[in-house]
């Protein structure tokens, strides 16, 4: 039973070297932000920013597999009994389910205190990984590569511009939970 299902996703939805292809892309891109978190000491590191990228194109993946998988079994049913039925594939719904819930796991990193609000860019960065795995979990390489590259600019080269004029990024306060990178 198991073995068919396996082989009935690998026949209808993205091949094996597919997913490895999706999955190393995420690891890569996303890798490259959570670095930056935590070379920054932030909470959400590496790793936090990679599972939630993994479980998004994990279930990119899985809506992908879903879609073909409806589209072949309408197609079997026509050919095989000549039955024609209409099936509605809502691929966007997957992206509002992952936006809804890594926007919680997001509030979490976000602390108030007496000086102000930290961690909203950790907020984002979790948010963000989320979108570029699922990017990549469905497919869209050259989107993934550009939100990526894009974020990467924004979080490292155009922060050190801002910090050479009066509009210095404020630096979160050394908090429980934030661990310096061994050098």
């Amino acid at each position: 039973m198991f073995l068919s299902f396996i082989t009935n996703f690998l026949e209808n939805g993205p091949g094996i070297v597919e997913i490895i292809t999706r999955m190393l892309l995420t690891a890569v891109f996303v890798g490259v932000i959570g670095l930056e978190r935590q070379m920054r000491h932030k909470i959400a590191g590496v790793t936090t920013h990679l599972m939630v990228a993994f479980g998004a194109a994990g279930i990119a993946i899985l809506q992908d597999a879903l879609y073909y998988d409806a589209i072949a079994t309408t197609q079997a049913l026509y050919d095989n009994v000549g039955y024609y039925i209409e099936i509605q594939i809502q691929r966007q719904r997957v992206i509002a389910q992952v936006v809804t819930g890594v926007g919680f796991l997001g509030a979490g990193t976000i602390l108030k205190t007496r000086n102000g609000i930290y961690g909203l860019t950790t907020a984002a960065t979790l948010w963000l990984a989320a979108m570029i795995g699922l990017t990549f979990g469905m497919g869209a390489y050259v989107i993934g590569a550009v939100i990526s590259i894009f974020s990467l600019i924004f979080l490292t080269f155009f922060r050190k511009i801002l910090g050479k004029t009066s509009l210095k990024h404020q630096e979160s306060p050394e908090i429980i939970g934030s661990q310096p990178v061994d050098e």
